[in-house]
């Protein structure tokens, strides 16, 4: 795996764990409710990673649009559609979002380079 996400899962993964072990209720609950946010519901999974891509891009979240585009990647979503996505993105959050895609497309490379 590409040392940009094998960093990138390996930072998030040992935060999480830290976090839930503090055992806060609250934070449970916002993690129990973004699980149960992207399972197949009226729309299905590929759908709702990729509105959460968009999401993530418009309100400038890094850590977010790497999460969906791993979990996008990994849903069999190709680059065609997650760069339609990001249009999306990119034209409602205006051209401030042009950096975020950029490091999004670099993160894609390294999902394919990969070739999880």
């Amino acid at each position: 795996m590409s040392n940009l996400v094998q960093e990138f899962n390996d930072y998030r993964s040992k935060m999480n764990e830290k976090l839930l072990a503090d055992d806060n209720k609250v934070i449970k609950r916002i993690f129990n409710l973004d699980t149960n946010t992207y399972a197949e519901g009226a729309l299905d999974v590929k759908t709702k990673e990729l509105l959460g891509l968009v999401a993530s891009a418009v309100l400038r979240c890094d850590d977010c649009i790497k999460y969906h585009l791993e979990t996008c990647y990994k849903l069999g979503i190709n680059r065609k559609e997650m760069m339609e996505a990001m249009s999306v993105a990119t034209l409602v959050g205006g051209t401030i979002v042009i950096p975020h895609l950029r490091r999004a497309y670099e993160f894609w490379e390294a999902l394919e380079e990969s070739g999880q």
